[in-house]
């Protein structure tokens, strides 16, 4: 079988497109990136935010074309957004032929078997996953769903409550994506300080990120997406203590404005925010933040919004990422369509949130120049082109979602290479580095892992 494989969404998503990528090729699946040429086009959905919805539709009905002019005989969707909408996908694309939820996954490899589309064969694969594009920046999933109870969130709606993957496990799965070339391995989870709370006292996120430097070699550890509340003085003092686990923490704050935090749900206010980033900041040696707020909520005045701005430009967040509000039904704040704030009105505050953030970060990456830092090489430069056109990130720089730097270099660069660079010029989000160094990663080398093939292992999504 002809596999043509789209992964939507966020990297917890791209996590579950690997799996079931692995899955598939254990029984005989054979990857193609031009899906014209595919045999089943599996889509795994997003279900976040109204646009990912429509992205995800337009990708599944484009996928059905196929079943008229190409070699395209099933189109399945998977994921969020069927575990949310599966009725009415069901009643609206009668032409994809099959729709799984993320509580059904297990069912795909014997769906298709039934289809005569796989080979008969034991649940086991080569490994547990097979990587999406480039195999230097991998993500590990630590954990499922989330406790929270934010207003605007409808993900605990369909990802249910937290749930933990076991450490060992864990580990095991980080040195096979260390044998399969990750330089960098990002720690993901819809909050990565509720790491371990439904185990036992002693299984933080602390406690697995030293797990795994330990037990792997790997030369970057990044965290994303753990909130403020839940950060641990022991998480703090490791990241200080290990250069390993990279100084970056990404901490979605939402707001600074009280009422609207308090509207939202959420644990923090603008006071013990502003606190534990001075703590952060002092702890942590060249700390990089980065956040993420939302604009336009339910209720947010004028008012509400300068506080927000006032905030970001007092922290001075290195990063940030932001959106409008988008009414998801089932949440609490759909059903506050009487404090709804105007579209106009929010594309408005966006746009001048962004222009603040813009001019901070020029500020803030100018404080950069001619000092040495460590990089990664993402994007080399074509053969015989020497090192122009190469780029990568600084180690403050994480994976899609920040920025990136281009590299001047007199030897040829390789993707995955770890540089140590001086940085020469930058702009808004972008900066040039001249390289100094060159440290080429050692790829480990073990002959098997304490760990059996996980196959799509749906226990862990339960």
């Amino acid at each position: 079988m002809r596999l043509g494989l789209v992964s939507l969404g966020c990297d917890k998503n791209t996590v579950d497109s690997e799996r079931m990528l692995a899955a598939l090729v254990g029984h005989g699946a054979h990857p193609v990136s031009d899906l014209r040429e595919a045999e089943v086009v599996l889509v795994n959905t997003c279900g976040f935010i109204d646009a990912a919805k429509q992205e995800s539709i337009e990708t599944l009905l484009d996928a059905a074309s196929l079943k008229q002019d190409a070699a395209c005989r099933a189109v399945v969707a998977v994921g969020c957004l069927v575990e949310r909408y599966r009725d009415e996908l069901e009643a609206e694309l009668p032409e994809i032929d099959l729709f799984l939820g993320l509580r059904e996954l297990d069912r795909l490899v014997p769906e298709l078997q039934a289809r005569d589309l796989l080979e008969d064969g034991p649940d086991q694969h080569p490994g547990e996953r097979l990587p999406l594009g480039s195999r230097h920046v991998s993500y590990l999933k630590v954990s499922e769903g989330c406790n929270h109870g934010c207003a605007f969130c409808a993900i605990p709606l369909w990802r249910g409550r937290h749930r933990s993957f076991p450490a060992d496990r864990l580990v095991a799965e980080a040195q096979r994506l260390e044998d399969q070339g990750t330089v960098e391995l990002n720690l993901v989870a819809q909050d990565l300080a509720h790491y371990g709370g439904d185990m036992d006292r002693d299984s933080g996120i602390d406690t697995l990120a030293g797990r795994l430097l330990d037990e792997t070699s790997i030369p970057w550890l990044r965290l994303l997406y753990i909130y403020s509340a839940g950060l641990r003085e022991s998480l703090v003092e490791l990241m200080a203590r290990e250069s390993r686990l990279l100084p970056y923490i990404d901490m979605p704050i939402q707001h600074a404005s009280d009422p609207v935090l308090e509207l939202m749900r959420r644990p923090e206010r603008q006071a013990s925010l502003r606190t534990k980033i001075a703590w952060l900041r002092d702890a942590i040696p060249d700390l990089t933040l980065r956040t993420t707020v939302m604009v336009g909520f339910p209720g947010e005045t004028d008012d509400d919004f300068r506080r927000l701005l006032d905030f970001m430009e007092e922290m001075e967040f290195d990063r940030l990422g932001a959106f409008g509000f988008s009414p998801q039904p089932g949440t609490r704040a759909a059903g506050m369509e009487d404090r709804f704030v105007s579209d106009e009105v929010t594309r408005d505050r966006l746009e001048e949130l962004l222009e603040v953030q813009r001019v901070i970060s020029a500020r803030s990456l100018t404080g950069l120049i001619g000092r040495p830092a460590e990089a990664i090489v993402d994007d080399p430069a074509a053969p015989g082109d020497g090192s122009a056109g190469s780029s990568g990130r600084l180690s403050s720089q994480a994976d899609d979602v920040d920025g990136i730097t281009r590299f001047l270099s007199a030897s040829p660069l390789h993707i995955g290479d770890l540089l140590d660079v001086e940085v020469i010029e930058t702009h808004d989000f972008d900066v040039t580095a001249r390289v100094l160094g060159i440290r080429r990663v050692r790829r480990a080398k073990r002959r098997s892992l304490p760990v059996a093939p996980l196959g799509l292992d749906t226990a862990w999504g339960r």
